[in-house]
């Protein structure tokens, strides 16, 4: 019987964070020395789980200063290694791991046994007699434990390579932290894909349409209010935690830096048929709106809104899209965007 000792951090130990090799190094992530820096990571939130002298799980929660909304679950990882084939110690048949609690003041409680055998989450990937199993009881208890402390649980954004799943190392990693959030209460409501465009030729304008920036603010709330669901939306959690501004039904008031002339509007004769905001003024330039009254004008709006940005200087445009949405992916990816990222989103039951 091992013990794990889960506890929050305090000021100064981002070296214990860092210890734990990065599961999935190909993600562009901030560091968290970065992160504690700038203000977003805090030692409050941010939580370990210690398997002797070894950091086995690590979760930080992050919320941007000045932020009007709740932190979010932005780091979980978890260390697979002690738990599968021969890097894991050797143990009498049907030992458990017992999870101890230790609160800043070194007060410990006892979380009781994690049994590598489950119970892990039926609906999950997991396969409860597996190796996973071990790592996701010991990632729900540092959850748990975490949401205690931070009052309850919070949305989880969990950050993926592109094509997580036809890479089954990768996706080893993400079904063990998916399913401790799970085993912890979240509930998954969706996949979040990143696309960038990186320079190359854009696909030529039909004639079809043509293109103009807005008039005016009263144009593009006039369009806004006609877009049913924008198809592209960029940054819209960070609009959400940190201004509590619903990116799909008032972005101007998210893009206050963006000149309303940037603001692209696609015409059909004289009729709008589309509205996309691109933005050089955030922290890269990005496709941040763009909702259609016409589906057939989205390629070619795609394209004028890179255009836009790409005549400004910018070398690479970003743009998310929902999963789901498979026409959007596609015409994406026919106007030069390359899938760079995939974030599965967990929120509380």
């Amino acid at each position: 019987m091992t013990d794990v000792v889960i506890r929050p951090l305090v000021a100064g130990e981002e070296k214990p964070f860092d210890s734990m090799p990065d599961p999935l190094p190909q993600l562009r992530q901030i560091s968290y020395a970065d992160g504690i820096a700038g203000g977003g990571y805090r030692p409050e939130h941010t939580f370990i789980a210690l398997r002797g002298d070894r950091v086995v799980g690590r979760a930080a929660w992050l919320l941007l200063p000045g932020s009007v909304g709740e932190p979010w679950l932005e780091r979980f990882d978890l260390d697979l290694s002690p738990f599968t084939g021969a890097a894991r110690p050797a143990e009498p048949a049907g030992s458990v791991d017992t999870v101890r609690l230790v609160d800043p003041a070194g007060s410990v409680g006892s979380a009781g046994p994690v049994d590598p055998a489950g119970p892990v989450d039926p609906a999950g990937p997991v396969d409860p007699a597996g190796p996973v199993g071990t790592a996701s009881e010991i990632g729900a208890a540092l959850l748990r434990a975490a949401h205690d402390a931070l009052g309850g649980p919070k949305v989880y954004h969990a950050a993926l390579p592109a094509y997580w799943r036809w890479q089954p190392e990768v996706r080893a990693v993400a079904e063990a932290t998916m399913a401790a959030a799970r085993l912890a209460g979240l509930v998954e409501r969706g996949e979040r894909l990143r696309f960038s465009w990186a320079g190359g030729p854009l696909p030529a304008p039909s004639g079809r349409f043509s293109f103009r920036p807005a008039a005016d603010a009263a144009e593009i709330e006039a369009l806004v209010a006609r877009i049913a669901e924008p198809v592209v939306l960029t940054g819209a959690e960070t609009a959400r935690a940190v201004a509590g501004v619903d990116l799909a039904r008032d972005p101007m008031a998210w893009l206050t830096g963006t000149p309303l002339g940037n603001w692209r509007v696609a015409l059909h004769g004289d009729e709008p048929v589309g509205l996309a905001g691109p933005t050089a003024d955030a922290c890269f330039p990005m496709i941040a709106y763009l909702g259609l009254l016409d589906e057939s004008v989205l390629g070619e709006l795609l394209a004028d809104a890179v255009a836009a940005l790409a005549g400004g200087g910018a070398y690479e445009v970003v743009a998310d899209v929902d999963a789901h949405r498979v026409a959007v992916v596609a015409e994406l990816e026919r106007t030069g965007f390359r899938r760079i990222r995939s974030r599965v989103v967990f929120t509380p039951a």
